[in-house]
């Protein structure tokens, strides 16, 4: 009778360790792709801290009005109300059309 409730009880256990690895809502399983997408929000977090902290270097650069007009000059194309700005394009020789 001993043996049958030794291994009612090891089966009972392996049942039980078998359901709590893969079976439960709180599985080793669901804690690992739990953890795998922390630490993919962890990267994110630092790359957005990155770009943060570069946005606030180009703000405080931009504070002062030359810093600003020279910004506007190259990337908007802004000019003065007395200047003419002419734009020169070269043809690419390795794309005939």
């Amino acid at each position: 009778m001993g043996k049958i409730y030794r291994y009612l009880y090891i089966v009972i256990f392996l049942i039980f360790l078998v359901w709590m690895i893969f079976l439960d809502t709180h599985s080793l399983k669901i804690h690992h792709e739990l953890n795998q997408e922390v630490d993919k929000l962890e990267v994110q977090k630092k790359e957005l801290i990155h770009l943060i902290e570069k946005d606030q270097k180009s703000i405080q650069q931009l504070k002062s009005k030359d810093s600003l007009e020279h910004f506007a000059r190259e990337n908007y194309g802004h000019k003065k109300e007395d200047e003419t700005i002419f734009y020169i394009e070269f043809e690419d020789s390795l794309d005939p059309q």
